[in-house]
C-alpha cells in the first residue's frame, strides 16, 4: 500500500470517511478504543483456569456461579471471565466463531455502536446490554468473522 506524504486531514463524519486523494482513499475513525477492558474465554476447564489465573497470574476472584462461570479482575480493573462449555452453548453468537472474545473500552458506547452499525462487514449481535450500575456491552462480528465486544464502564457509558 502506498502512503501519501501529505499530512492527513481529520474529517467529521460517520465511522469512516472516504475521500479521493490522488486515487487513494483516506479514512477517519471516530470510535476511540481506550483499552482492552474485558476478555471472555469459553473453556471446558473453568476450574483449572480459575486456579491458574488466581495462583499463577495473581488475578483476584470477583464472582463465581458454580462451575459454569468465573469473573476475575486484574490490577488495572480489566476483567477476565471464564465460561464453561454449558454456558457457552446458551450464547452461541458470542463464542461460536472464536473461544476468546476481547472487549474494547470506549467512551460513548451508544455512539460507537451506531458507527459500527453503519460499517460494511460488521454485524451487531444481540442488543446493547446495560447493567443497572451503567456497565454496558455490545457484541459484534467484525469483518474477519470473529466476535468482539465494545464495553463501557459506568463512568464512560455515555448518554442513556
Amino acid at each position: 500500500m502506498r502512503h501519501d506524504s501529505r499530512p492527513h486531514e481529520r474529517f467529521q463524519c460517520g465511522i469512516k470517511c472516504e475521500v479521493e486523494s490522488g486515487g487513494e482513499l483516506a479514512y477517519a475513525w471516530r470510535v476511540k478504543v481506550k483499552a482492552i477492558r474485558w476478555v471472555g474465554v469459553g473453556t471446558d476447564r473453568v476450574s483449572e483456569m480459575r486456579a491458574f489465573a488466581t495462583d499463577v497470574l495473581g488475578l483476584r476472584l470477583v464472582a463465581q456461579d458454580g462451575e459454569d462461570f468465573v469473573e476475575l479482575a486484574m490490577a488495572d480493573g480489566a476483567k477476565l471471565e471464564l465460561f464453561a462449555s454449558s454456558a457457552v452453548t446458551e450464547e452461541p453468537s458470542v463464542f461460536a466463531s472464536n473461544p476468546v472474545v476481547a472487549g474494547f473500552l470506549v467512551d460513548d458506547i451508544e455512539q460507537a455502536r451506531d458507527e459500527l452499525a453503519r460499517t460494511p462487514g460488521v454485524e451487531l449481535l444481540e442488543a446493547l446490554h446495560v447493567m443497572p450500575d451503567g456497565y454496558a456491552w455490545q457484541v459484534f462480528r467484525a469483518p474477519d468473522g470473529h466476535v468482539y465486544e465494545l464495553v463501557a464502564e459506568p463512568s464512560t457509558a455515555g448518554p442513556g
